[in-house]
C-alpha cells in the first residue's frame, strides 16, 4: 500500500539530499568540532558553514543563530532568558492559540508569579490585535506571538507587532517553526528580538532547531556548560544534523516559490473537492491569510479519531489537531478559542502538504474520504440525513 502524506505540519521527510550531506559526519567525519587538532577543525568550518545557510534562509547574521535540539527548546532558552533578563517586570503576553511549547510553559509562568495574558483570536483564527496592544504595560518582560498556527495555517501580524513593542522597549519572540520554509522570513526587515526554528518541519531531521537572538538582545543561557556556540548555549554539537539543518535552509530558499504556486493549488484542490462533496463540513481558518500547505476542515457528528483511522487503512496520514496533543480526549485549544461549534471540534482534520504531494494523492483523498465520513456518521447517534450546512 502506497503511503499518502499529508501531516507535513507534524514532521516532514527527511529530504534525500539533506541525508545525502549528513553520512559524510556520520562515517568519516566525526570529529569534535571542539578539539585542537585539524580533523576536528575540519569539522568546524562545516559547522560555521551550515550556520551561514541557515542564517541566509531568515536574512539574519550567522552570529545572530544558536543551534539547539528543537523548537521547543529555543521557545524555552528565549522565554526564559527574556524573564530572566527583566528580573523585575512579571508580566508576560502570548496567544490563546499557541503551540503547546509556548501555551504549557506560560500556564507554569503563570502558576509561579507571572501574570500572563492570553491574547485571542475570532472565528477565523485571526489575531485581536486591539487586544494585544492594549495589554501591554511597563510591567511586560515578553510577548511571544506564533508566526503561523500549526492546526489552522493562520498567518499573524508580526512585522505590526514588532513595531509597536520596538516602539516601547519589549522583548518580541516568534515561534516561526510553521512558518519558515513555507513562507518568507525576514527577520531584519521585521526587527523582531528572538525567533525559532525546527528542523524536522523543513526536512532536515529531528533533533536540530534554531533560536534567532538579533544582536544586542539581552541573553542568558538555558544550556550551561561548554563553550559552544559562542557560550550561549553548552553542549557538544550535533554535527550531523547541523549540517543536514545547513542543506535543508537551500532547498527551503529554492522551493518558496513552488510552496507558494504548486502546493498552494494542491491544497486549493483538496479543500474545495472536499467541501464541495461533503455536507455540514466547515473550514477552520481565515482562507485568505493562511499558509499555502494547510487546510483543517471540520466534519460535524463525527470523531476526528475515527476519521483518522479508517484514512490510515487507505494509506492517508493525516493530523486531528496538534501532534503534541494527540492522545488527548479534549477538543483542541486552537479550535475550542475559535469558537468551532462542538459538534464540529471533535471531527477536525489537518491536513500539511509538501512539495512531494502530488495531484494523484489529492484526488485519492477526495474521492475516499466522502464514504468514510459518510459511513461515520450513519453509525452516529446524533446526525440527521439532510441537516442544514455549517455556516
Amino acid at each position: 500500500m502506497d503511503i499518502i502524506y499529508m501531516d507535513n505540519n507534524a514532521t516532514t521527510k527527511v529530504a534525500p539530499e539533506v541525508l545525502e550531506s549528513m553520512l559524510p559526519y556520520l562515517r568519516e567525519w566525526y570529529g569534535n568540532a571542539s578539539s585542537m587538532h585539524s580533523f576536528g577543525g575540519s569539522v568546524g568550518r562545516e559547522i560555521a558553514a551550515a550556520r551561514e545557510k541557515v542564517a541566509t534562509l531568515i536574512n539574519a547574521d550567522p552570529g545572530e543563530i544558536i543551534f539547539t535540539s528543537c523548537g521547543t527548546e529555543s521557545d524555552s532558552t528565549a522565554i526564559n532568558a527574556a524573564i530572566r533578563s527583566n528580573p523585575g517586570k512579571k508580566h508576560i503576553i502570548t496567544t490563546r492559540v499557541e503551540h503547546p511549547a509556548i501555551k504549557n510553559l506560560y500556564e507554569y509562568l503563570a502558576k509561579n508569579g507571572y501574570r500572563v495574558t492570553w491574547v485571542p483570536v475570532d472565528k477565523e483564527g485571526v489575531l485581536d490585535l486591539d487586544y494585544l496592544k492594549g495589554n501591554i504595560s511597563e510591567d511586560t518582560a515578553i510577548v511571544s506571538v506564533m508566526w503561523a498556527n500549526n492546526e489552522s495555517g493562520v498567518v499573524f501580524p508580526i512585522d505590526e507587532i514588532a513595531r509597536t513593542l520596538r516602539d516601547q522597549g519589549i522583548v518580541f519572540h516568534s515561534d516561526a517553526v510553521q512558518a519558515v520554509g513555507k513562507i518568507p522570513v525576514d527577520v531584519k526587515k521585521t526587527g523582531l528580538d528572538m525567533m525559532s526554528i525546527s528542523g524536522h518541519k523543513i526536512h532536515a531531521p529531528k533533533g536540530i532547531g534554531v533560536l534567532y537572538v538579533k544582536k544586542g538582545t539581552k541573553f542568558s543561557p538555558f544550556m550551561i556548560g561548554g563553550h559552544q556556540e559562542r557560550n550561549r548555549r553548552g553542549g557538544t554539537e550535533n554535527v550531523a544534523s547541523i549540517i543536514g539543518l545547513g542543506r535543508a535552509s537551500e532547498l527551503a530558499i529554492s522551493h518558496l516559490e513552488e510552496i507558494d504556486t504548486r502546493v498552494r493549488a494542491l491544497r486549493d484542490r483538496l479543500e474545495t473537492g472536499l467541501l464541495q462533496k461533503i455536507p455540514n463540513a466547515l473550514l477552520n481558518g481565515k482562507k485568505d491569510s493562511r499558509l499555502p500547505n494547510t487546510t483543517n476542515i471540520s466534519f460535524e457528528y463525527v470523531e476526528g479519531e475515527a476519521i483518522l483511522l479508517m484514512m490510515d487503512q487507505l494509506g492517508i496520514c493525516a493530523s486531528s489537531g496538534s501532534a503534541c496533543t494527540s492522545g488527548s480526549l479534549e477538543p483542541s485549544h486552537v479550535l475550542r478559542a475559535m469558537g468551532v461549534p462542538f459538534t464540529a471540534a471533535h471531527g477536525s482534520i489537518r491536513f500539511s502538504l509538501s512539495t512531494y504531494n502530488t495531484v494523484k494523492e489529492v484526488d485519492f483523498v477526495i474521492e475516499n474520504l466522502p464514504p468514510i465520513i459518510e459511513r461515520l456518521r450513519k453509525m452516529s447517534p446524533f446526525w440527521k440525513e439532510g441537516a442544514c450546512r455549517l455556516q
